[in-house]
Protein backbone atom coordinates (compact mmCIF):
# COMPACT_ATOMS: atom_id res chain seq x y z
CA UNK A 1 0.00 0.00 0.00
CA UNK A 2 1.18 3.66 -1.00
CA UNK A 3 -0.52 5.93 1.27
CA UNK A 4 1.80 9.33 -0.20
CA UNK A 5 2.63 9.10 -3.64
CA UNK A 6 6.42 10.98 -3.89
CA UNK A 7 7.31 13.50 -6.79
CA UNK A 8 10.51 11.65 -7.35
CA UNK A 9 11.18 8.52 -9.95
CA UNK A 10 11.26 4.92 -8.06
CA UNK A 11 14.07 4.98 -8.42
CA UNK A 12 14.92 7.70 -7.18
CA UNK A 13 12.47 7.19 -4.43
CA UNK A 14 14.42 4.14 -3.56
CA UNK A 15 18.31 5.11 -3.28
CA UNK A 16 16.53 8.31 -1.44
CA UNK A 17 14.36 6.09 1.05
CA UNK A 18 17.49 3.97 1.56
CA UNK A 19 19.45 6.31 2.32
CA UNK A 20 16.99 7.76 4.72
CA UNK A 21 16.16 4.50 6.69
CA UNK A 22 19.71 3.88 7.24
CA UNK A 23 20.30 7.12 8.51
CA UNK A 24 17.40 7.15 10.91
CA UNK A 25 18.71 3.23 12.52
CA UNK A 26 22.06 5.22 13.02
CA UNK A 27 20.44 8.36 14.83
CA UNK A 28 17.62 6.00 16.74
CA UNK A 29 21.00 4.01 17.89
CA UNK A 30 22.89 7.10 18.46
CA UNK A 31 20.33 8.38 21.03
CA UNK A 32 20.27 5.00 22.29
CA UNK A 33 23.82 4.62 22.84
CA UNK A 34 24.06 8.57 24.25
CA UNK A 35 21.75 7.59 26.58
CA UNK A 36 23.30 4.41 28.07
CA UNK A 37 26.56 6.44 28.69
CA UNK A 38 24.83 8.99 30.33
CA UNK A 39 22.94 7.01 32.56
CA UNK A 40 26.22 5.18 33.51
CA UNK A 41 29.16 7.45 33.22
CA UNK A 42 31.15 7.43 36.30
CA UNK A 43 34.65 9.90 36.35
CA UNK A 44 36.04 12.89 37.68
CA UNK A 45 34.65 14.61 33.97
CA UNK A 46 31.03 13.68 35.17
CA UNK A 47 28.84 16.67 34.63
CA UNK A 48 30.38 17.71 31.68
CA UNK A 49 30.25 14.42 29.53
CA UNK A 50 26.73 13.70 31.02
CA UNK A 51 25.12 17.35 29.83
CA UNK A 52 27.15 16.58 26.55
CA UNK A 53 25.68 13.56 26.04
CA UNK A 54 21.96 14.56 26.77
CA UNK A 55 22.96 17.31 23.56
CA UNK A 56 24.05 14.67 21.27
CA UNK A 57 20.55 12.90 22.64
CA UNK A 58 18.30 15.78 21.65
CA UNK A 59 20.25 15.99 18.55
CA UNK A 60 20.00 12.97 17.18
CA UNK A 61 16.11 12.01 18.21
CA UNK A 62 15.51 15.52 16.49
CA UNK A 63 17.34 14.63 13.77
CA UNK A 64 15.70 11.55 13.49
CA UNK A 65 11.83 12.80 13.59
CA UNK A 66 13.14 15.06 10.39
CA UNK A 67 14.98 12.07 8.60
CA UNK A 68 11.56 10.00 9.57
CA UNK A 69 9.36 12.60 8.18
CA UNK A 70 11.20 13.01 4.89
CA UNK A 71 10.91 9.28 4.44
CA UNK A 72 7.11 9.68 4.32
CA UNK A 73 7.01 12.69 2.54
CA UNK A 74 8.45 10.18 -0.32
CA UNK A 75 5.95 7.99 -0.02
CA UNK A 76 8.14 5.18 1.88
CA UNK A 77 7.34 4.47 5.69
CA UNK A 78 10.11 4.91 8.21
CA UNK A 79 11.02 1.94 10.27
CA UNK A 80 12.14 3.26 13.67
CA UNK A 81 10.70 -0.26 15.51
CA UNK A 82 13.45 -0.90 18.23
CA UNK A 83 13.66 -5.04 16.39
CA UNK A 84 14.75 -3.17 13.68
CA UNK A 85 16.99 -0.59 15.24
CA UNK A 86 18.44 -3.58 17.53
CA UNK A 87 18.62 -6.00 13.94
CA UNK A 88 20.29 -2.87 11.89
CA UNK A 89 22.43 -0.29 14.19
CA UNK A 90 25.94 -1.28 14.31
CA UNK A 91 28.02 1.85 15.50
CA UNK A 92 30.27 1.73 18.88
CA UNK A 93 28.47 1.41 21.84
CA UNK A 94 29.49 1.45 25.77
CA UNK A 95 30.16 -1.80 27.58
CA UNK A 96 27.51 -2.72 29.65
CA UNK A 97 27.72 -1.34 33.36
CA UNK A 98 29.54 1.52 34.52
CA UNK A 99 31.92 3.39 32.27
CA UNK A 100 35.02 5.73 33.03
CA UNK A 101 34.59 9.49 31.62
CA UNK A 102 37.13 9.06 29.10
CA UNK A 103 35.94 5.38 28.15
CA UNK A 104 32.33 6.89 27.42
CA UNK A 105 33.99 10.11 25.28
CA UNK A 106 35.84 7.56 23.23
CA UNK A 107 33.26 5.30 21.75
CA UNK A 108 30.82 8.47 21.24
CA UNK A 109 34.07 9.43 19.19
CA UNK A 110 33.75 6.61 17.59
CA UNK A 111 30.09 6.23 16.89
CA UNK A 112 30.03 9.28 15.49
CA UNK A 113 32.76 8.75 13.51
CA UNK A 114 31.13 5.92 11.85
CA UNK A 115 28.14 7.89 11.64
CA UNK A 116 29.46 10.42 9.57
CA UNK A 117 31.29 8.03 7.60
CA UNK A 118 28.57 6.70 6.39
CA UNK A 119 26.38 9.75 5.63
CA UNK A 120 29.33 10.87 3.48
CA UNK A 121 28.39 7.90 1.34
CA UNK A 122 24.97 8.39 1.72
CA UNK A 123 25.12 12.26 0.59
CA UNK A 124 27.02 10.66 -2.43
CA UNK A 125 24.38 8.68 -3.23
CA UNK A 126 21.60 10.77 -3.26
CA UNK A 127 23.50 13.70 -4.97
CA UNK A 128 22.02 12.94 -8.25
CA UNK A 129 18.71 10.65 -7.34
CA UNK A 130 17.15 13.45 -4.57
CA UNK A 131 18.86 16.95 -4.47
CA UNK A 132 16.47 17.94 -0.80
CA UNK A 133 17.18 14.12 0.84
CA UNK A 134 21.35 14.97 0.05
CA UNK A 135 20.90 18.42 1.70
CA UNK A 136 19.21 17.18 4.73
CA UNK A 137 21.53 14.39 5.22
CA UNK A 138 24.20 17.36 4.81
CA UNK A 139 22.88 18.88 7.69
CA UNK A 140 22.94 15.86 9.84
CA UNK A 141 26.33 15.28 8.95
CA UNK A 142 27.34 18.94 10.14
CA UNK A 143 25.70 18.58 13.09
CA UNK A 144 27.37 15.25 14.24
CA UNK A 145 30.58 16.42 13.17
CA UNK A 146 30.31 18.95 15.12
CA UNK A 147 29.08 17.01 18.08
CA UNK A 148 32.27 14.87 17.12
CA UNK A 149 34.10 17.88 17.59
CA UNK A 150 33.14 18.63 21.04
CA UNK A 151 33.72 14.97 22.40
CA UNK A 152 36.98 15.27 20.82
CA UNK A 153 37.70 18.34 22.78
CA UNK A 154 37.15 16.55 25.98
CA UNK A 155 39.60 13.71 25.34
CA UNK A 156 42.24 16.21 24.59
CA UNK A 157 45.39 15.77 27.38
CA UNK A 158 46.37 19.04 29.05
CA UNK A 159 49.87 20.07 28.28
CA UNK A 160 52.45 20.00 30.78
Amino acid sequence: MTAVRSTLPDEARRVSCEALQDTLVDLLGLSLIGKQAHWNIVGPRFRSVHLQLDELVVTARNFADTVAERSAALGVPPDGRPETVAKAFTLPAPKEGWVRDADAVQVMVDALQDAVTRLRERIDTTEKADPVTQDLLIAVTAELEKQRWMFVAENVPAES
